[in-house]
């Protein structure tokens, strides 16, 4: 049978496309046009509407190097940098104290909520920050007539029992003796002075050691406590040896590089009241404040940063939330350091069917972030993170760092108690701070000590005076992740891989591969959904992670 043009053709490709080297000059030649959409043409609201991050799919890339060898460090704001693009959401059932710390501990961060007492929140923040350490310049100091209830009682605030006895309970003041835990554990004469437990024995180092000095002779001595003292016996600083670990187990915690202290966030409210919420945040040790509004281009947030700015300049503020140019450009244009981008994208908020305002997340993160971009101003996606994927799609679109809600709600370190739902399930407690819930909370914002303080839930939505409460928010259930020491590292691996995959080394080469047209996407339709999620079994098992 004679040999048609076509099948002449088709032969001819195969012969060709079967030597590599000719594909990719093939490729090269007639194919000039990569496969996939630009973010650009992706973004195209005349063509395709707002997008959101379901809405499309990253092509791959050229894999030539480890999951483990993709770095993850990324700006918070104009100062702070972090070793994992992760924060936890300022809400009331989300982030307290304890997510704060594991958050920084594990490269992330945690912003502390403020449906709480001014006092409250700043003892928060003063626990995140005397976590962990590396000279602690303003130890807790005990006197030769404190007794040991009180140390006792100091070891139930703080959450550790390793005091320095000076002569006067004062930091500068000669240095006596420590007490410890297993000093005070099983003591029962409580009234009895601490000299009469304290140890004496002690092995200090010289004020001018180096902190890694400081560490070997801590290790050598065996001892928890090494204080610092200067050449009249006076305690200047201590160190710990439980900071030691800390060190050991989570080198990619979040610390500031002069203090080795935890970085701690907190949000506030922009009305008058909250510069005095603020004044004790600082006094705290707070190094990031959040401001919480749901618009936040307001004219009471505009005067807010100026406020910051001019009075505690040391503090980075964080500005938002936004989702379009103009918005950002009147935050930055007063100050701001960092912005969170997202209205309406959260699991419990519902703004956006409530008030018609907002914008799909994925288009909002990348309009806001290339512009801000341009100043130096760092965005965080905030909104719409369901899991791993969807943390590099807000990546991609141009954020530094994405900020989750109902993705950390079920873990151990979230505030709230589990229960059992009527279907058999572990579950613990969500609410959005638009919910009726949320706004109705009588303790919130005063916790009984300040008749002035708002509850965030209105102050946030701007409904404080109002007669009738609007909800943006529901308040509902999310099933248990347990703990973030697993489930953080489980989403830095993660994104590792996903990184990997699209062939970017860190998340500078992501955003130069998506600003320059080398990282591609594709638009993926309703039946592309479903075919990209789990599909045709009778039942399966859907196991996210396992530790190796």
């Amino acid at each position: 049978m004679p040999i048609s043009n076509g099948d002449a053709l088709g032969c001819s490709m195969k012969a060709e496309i079967a030597d590599y080297t000719k594909a990719l000059e093939v490729l090269e030649k007639d194919y000039p046009t990569r496969d996939g959409l630009d973010v650009d043409t992706l973004l195209d609201s005349d063509k395709h509407g707002a997008l959101t991050y379901n809405d499309f799919l990253i092509l791959p890339g050229y894999i030539g190097f480890a999951a483990s060898e993709v770095t993850l460090d990324t700006p918070v704001t104009k100062r702070i940098t972090l070793k994992a693009p992760l924060l936890s959401s300022p809400m009331d059932t989300v982030t307290e104290h304890n997510m704060a710390i594991h958050m920084a501990l594990l490269g992330g961060l945690g912003v502390i909520h403020h449906n709480c007492s001014p006092e409250d929140q700043a003892e928060m923040v003063r626990k995140v920050k005397r976590y962990e350490n590396g000279f602690i310049l303003d130890p807790v100091c005990l006197s030769p007539k404190s007794t040991v209830r009180e140390a006792k009682d100091l070891k139930t605030k703080w959450g550790f029992g390793g005091f320095p006895v000076t002569e006067n309970g004062t930091l500068r003041s000669k240095l006596i003796g420590m007490v410890t835990t297993r000093d005070i554990q099983f003591h029962q004469a409580m009234d009895e002075p601490v000299t009469a437990i304290m140890s004496t024995d002690l092995v200090t180092a010289p004020a001018g050691t180096t902190l890694s000095e400081a560490n070997e002779v801590l290790r050598k001595s065996k001892k928890g406590k090494l204080p610092i003292v200067d050449k009249e016996g006076n305690l200047v600083s201590l160190l710990s040896r439980t900071d030691l670990m800390k060190n050991l187990h989570y080198p990619l915690a979040s610390k500031l590089p002069h203090s080795k202290q935890l970085i701690c966030a907190a949000a506030i409210g922009t009305r008058e009241q909250d510069k005095d919420r603020l004044k004790l945040l600082v006094e705290a040790g707070l190094d990031i404040v959040i401001l919480d509004s749901s618009q936040g281009n307001s004219i009471f947030q505009l005067e807010m940063i100026k406020y910051i700015k001019k009075t505690f300049p040391q503090i980075d503020v964080i500005a938002g939330n936004v989702v379009t140019r103009e918005q950002a450009a009147a935050l930055i244009a007063a100050g701001a350091d960092g912005l969170r981008i997202g209205m309406g994208s959260g699991s419990a908020c519902i703004t956006q069917e409530v008030m018609a305002v907002g914008r799909p997340q994925a288009a909002a993160v990348r309009s806001v972030s290339s512009f801000a971009a341009r100043f130096g101003v760092p965005c965080i996606a905030d909104g719409g993170i369901q899991n791993v994927g969807h943390i590099v799609k807000g990546l991609a679109m141009g954020a530094t760092t994405v900020m989750m809600g109902g993705l950390l709600a079920g873990t151990t370190e979230s505030p709230g108690e589990y229960f059992v739902s009527n279907e058999g399930q572990l579950v613990k407690a969500y609410r959005g701070m638009g919910s009726i819930a949320a706004m109705e909370d009588k303790k919130a914002g005063t916790g009984g000590k300040d008749s002035k303080a708002s509850n965030a839930g209105t102050a946030r939505y701007f409904s404080e005076k109002d007669r009738v409460l609007v909800a943006q928010g529901v308040a509902g259930s999310v099933l248990d992740r347990g703990s973030v020491t697993k489930f953080i590292p489980y989403l830095v691996a993660g994104v590792q891989h996903s990184l990997q995959d699209i062939g970017a080394r860190s998340l500078d080469e992501l955003h130069e591969g998506v600003n320059n047209g080398t990282i591609r996407f594709e638009m993926r339709s309703a039946s592309g959904q479903a075919e990209g999620n789990v599909h045709g079994l009778h039942s399966y098992d859907k196991k996210l992670y396992a530790q190796a």
